[in-house]
Formats: structure tokens, C-alpha cells, sequence
């Protein structure tokens, strides 16, 4: 069973959730100007690493968000949560759920502590 941190709910099992495919996908450009092959391809043929995979994730029973999971694909370990948009390498995104336990942990201003 897989834990999923949902950026916006926290950490969660998987069974909340529905798994949406690759992430990072571009369509076509020119849809119209598509041939059927190239629509194949875009539509059924997908990477099937053995090791780090991008995934689109829905929040299904919650928040009802997608956001995308980076997932070794032999020991389904999760490396890392971000929100739909966010960088894709470099610096891990922090999440909104982790942005509200670094503030509840920080002292207010103006507070002595």
C-alpha cells in the first residue's frame, strides 16, 4: 500500500486517490494537422521506465486536486510531490501542506520567544 503526501491535504493512502497516467505529456500542436498515426502514438503509447516515472494524481476522495508524483517504478517509493505546474526538476516544490506546518512551528513576529 502506498502513502501519497497530497500537497494540499497531507499525507494520505492511496486507495483515496486515482492514478491519471504519465506526467508531462505535450499534445500535438496543430491537432487538425495531426495524422492518425501521430494520434496513436500520443494517445496509447506511453514510457514504461524501470526507475524514476512522472505520474499525474488525482485526490479523489478529498480534495478532489491533481497534482503530479515522482515514483520509483521497482520499489514504488515516492521521491517527490508537486502541485500540476510546478517545476519539473531542480529544487523540490514545497507543497502547501508543508508551508503550513513550517509557519505553525515558527514564532510569530513581534512574539518573544
Amino acid at each position: 500500500m502506498l502513502l501519497i503526501n497530497c500537497p494540499w491535504c497531507g499525507p494520505r493512502d492511496e486507495t483515496e486517490f486515482g492514478y491519471g497516467g504519465e506526467a508531462h505529456r505535450t499534445r500535438p500542436a496543430d491537432p487538425s494537422g495531426t495524422s492518425d498515426i501521430e494520434w496513436a502514438e500520443f494517445l496509447f503509447m506511453r514510457t514504461n521506465p524501470k526507475g524514476a516515472h512522472r505520474e499525474r494524481w488525482v485526490h479523489s476522495h478529498g480534495c478532489r486536486r491533481w497534482f503530479n508524483v515522482e515514483r520509483h517504478t521497482v520499489t514504488n517509493q515516492i521521491t517527490r510531490v508537486y502541485p500540476m505546474g510546478g517545476q519539473v526538476g531542480g529544487t523540490e516544490i514545497a507543497t502547501p501542506a508543508a508551508e503550513q506546518a513550517i509557519e505553525a512551528k515558527e514564532p510569530k513576529q513581534g512574539s518573544r520567544s
